[in-house]
């Protein structure tokens, strides 16, 4: 059985791989922004594992202390989206001694969520207080929850693609993020630059709810379009690091506009753990 300390080692390793990996209009060890520091990161990584690693806590309070040691730290919303994406997936290793794939773990504990871990996400999310995220008028988060966790992720699943995961057992990620990261590490065995490829071929075929929170569909199109072709280039390329005029370039195309495709970011650092923790179960 994993113990906690290693489940949080895995986690700090997913996290490191997100500042390390070059991905253009987000924060990394090669282009600070948006108000945000590699430090910021590495600090939210640190103090939020022990929390979401706590095997005593359930879902709900796993994420909501998660963000609180995060808040506390930085001062900032760095790891929302992070914390709410891998909670489940942490959580998942406590079946880990049964015969469930992780994909079938996750599944289960997303499917046995309660109102009461939706009014610990509710408190969360309101304390992170991420950018754009206004109200709504069925399951406010300003408000008492009413349903359980998966049925409030499905009500904003159609607009917040981090909540689609909860709805849809982490489609984007079992489906396509994990299985593209693992040839792209077969083929140039680094996990930095294959995150960054995943990065790239996600915005290339998803908007980012971040982005569209903030502009609406302003810039999707164009960020979809200068992400198919970084994907071309690094698809094309045995050596990555020739690419990083293009990376620059871009990143920096990106900062002057304020693009941060932040929720794209968080589904690498989920990629990064989900493939840590199958290699587990292997």
């Amino acid at each position: 059985m994993i113990s906690p300390e290693q489940l949080s080692e895995l986690y700090r390793q997913a996290c490191e791989v997100d500042v390390q990996a070059f991905k253009p209009g987000n924060v990394s060890v090669y282009a600070e922004g948006h108000d945000m520091t590699v430090a910021d990161f590495r600090t939210s990584a640190k103090v939020s594992a022990e929390p979401l690693c706590n095997p005593g806590y359930s879902l709900g309070e796993k994420i909501y202390y998660a963000v609180k040691a995060t808040r506390e730290a930085v001062g900032c919303n760095t790891n929302l989206g992070i914390i709410l994406l891998c909670a489940p997936l942490i959580q998942a290793i406590a079946y880990k001694h049964s015969d469930l794939t992780l994909r079938q773990a996750v599944s289960k504990v997303i499917n046995d969520t309660t109102i009461e871990d939706a009014d610990w996400v509710f408190k969360a999310i309101t304390l992170a207080s991420p950018g754009g995220l206004g109200s709504s008028g069925d399951q406010d988060v300003n408000e008492k929850a009413t349903v359980t966790l998966l049925e409030a992720m499905k009500i904003a699943a159609g607009k917040d693609r981090i909540a689609l995961q909860y709805a849809t057992d982490y489609q984007d990620i079992f489906n396509f993020a994990v299985l593209r990261y693992t040839i792209l590490l077969s083929r140039w065995g680094d996990r930095n630059w294959a995150a960054a490829a995943v990065y790239a071929d996600m915005l290339s075929q998803f908007t980012d709810s971040h982005v569209e929170r903030k502009y609406g569909d302003q810039y999707s199109e164009m960020l979809a379009g200068r992400m198919a072709q970084l994907s071309e280039e690094l698809s094309k390329t045995d050596n990555p690091e020739q690419i990083k005029p293009l990376l620059f370039s871009l990143d920096q195309e990106l900062k002057l506009y304020g693009i941060n495709p932040g929720t794209t970011a968080d589904m690498i650092v989920a990629t990064v753990l989900t493939a840590f923790l199958e290699d587990l179960n292997q």
